[in-house]
């Protein structure tokens, strides 16, 4: 359950008389960011209803700040948690101060008036989100970005102790996507606040997530840090995915191999060597993919920032363990090589630890292949 600012024990959602997820027991503390991430209808949007008061749990409970949430009455709750969910708040003839300014309406009374602690509150809020100089602005001529930014300044006016956001990027660019989670972890820590969210980007939920829920068929199939949640094979399983590789410890996704792996003797005549290593021959390996060109490459240790695309995308890997390069590895490089057409060298030069690669780069001179940058 843990002794966080909110907590769900066997929880179960849904709609009717079936629960969609069911069994689900995970907690975010106070300054804590916590992501569910699973397959489109696993139940994640469910989940956050249900937790936001929009639907009745259907079994389980859920605890906020000690306190069981059937317990404490509406305006209250209204108080303590602030939901910003996916669809469009119609904000026509609402500029962005009047939009921000509905996050104090728990505060007020039965005629909506602001105090003048309700206005400092809503300056509070437009300030932290970086948004005073839109406040006069129309909310419906505003870029989507500008729009989840004061979506989020009213979630931060009603002075919540716990914000629930149904993936808050989905449409957002990439500039302001990183700026929505930036601004959002800022606050997390700058207000003490736990956030539970769900998103479609595992890039982004394993870097900007104090933990990961991962819901599958309506259970919960891991929670834990992103370390222990996005290891290698999981997230294939998860999602189901039965073309192309999710790389774990880069958190990028790499399309299958073209015709997939293939033995010496079926290697194509158009086929290439690749000489990469140390991130050089990530992009080469994705361009040689686009352009439907088979490859090897070569000699990589486990370790290797190349090796999940060059095992994504290659027809074969010359691997070893981090460690002295064994010579069968060397002969089986050179035999590759003399299969490929040519040579594609990713490396402007060889570290101490890379004699082997130097040594193979010069072998494919000799061999009279075509050796250098792609």
């Amino acid at each position: 359950m843990g002794n966080g600012c909110f907590y769900a024990d066997r929880l179960a959602a849904g709609y009717g008389k079936r629960p969609v997820a069911e069994g689900l027991s995970f907690h975010a503390g106070r300054g804590e960011i916590v992501t569910l991430i699973g397959p489109n209808g696993a139940g994640k949007s469910t989940i956050l209803k249900t937790i936001s008061g929009g639907l009745a749990p259907m079994g389980g409970e859920l605890v906020l700040d000690g306190v069981p949430m059937e317990r404490i009455p509406r305006k209250e709750r209204a108080r303590k948690l602030a939901v910003v969910f996916t669809e469009k708040l119609q904000g026509e003839l609402m500029t962005c101060r009047d939009v921000t300014a509905a996050g104090r309406y728990p505060y007020t009374g039965r005629l909506g008036l602001l105090s003048e602690k309700d206005q400092r509150a809503v300056d509070q809020a437009l300030e932290l989100v970086h948004g005073t100089d839109l406040g006069d602005r129309p909310f419906d001529r505003i870029s989507d970005g500008q729009r989840q930014r004061i979506m989020l300044a009213r979630a931060l006016c009603q002075e919540p102790e716990m914000i629930l956001l149904d993936e808050p990027t989905s449409h957002l660019d990439v500039k302001y996507k990183l700026e929505f989670l930036s601004l959002l972890r800022e606050m997390a820590r700058k207000k003490d606040l736990s956030v539970l969210m769900s998103l479609h980007e595992l890039d982004l939920a394993e870097r900007i997530s104090d933990r990961v829920v991962c819901i599958k068929d309506g259970r919960m199939d891991r929670c834990g840090t992103p370390e222990q949640v996005f290891t290698p094979g999981y997230v294939e399983g998860l999602f189901g995915m039965t073309a192309g590789k999710f790389d774990a410890a880069g958190g990028s996704v790499e399309f299958s191999v073209p015709g997939g792996a293939v033995k010496p003797e079926d290697l194509p005549e158009n086929a290439v060597f690749v000489i990469a290593g140390n991130g050089s021959g990530r992009q080469v390996f994705r361009k040689l993919q686009r352009e439907n060109v088979p490859f090897v490459t070569g000699i990589l240790f486990e370790n290797d920032l190349d090796l999940p695309a060059a095992e994504a995308l290659a027809a074969h890997v010359v691997k070893v363990p981090l460690g002295p390069v064994p010579e069968e590895a060397v002969r089986e490089a050179r035999a590759w090589i003399r299969r490929c057409q040519r040579v594609i060298c990713c490396r402007t030069g060889f570290g101490v630890w890379e004699k082997e690669n130097e040594d193979l780069f010069k072998y494919a001179e000799r061999s009279g292949k075509t050796a250098g940058e792609s």
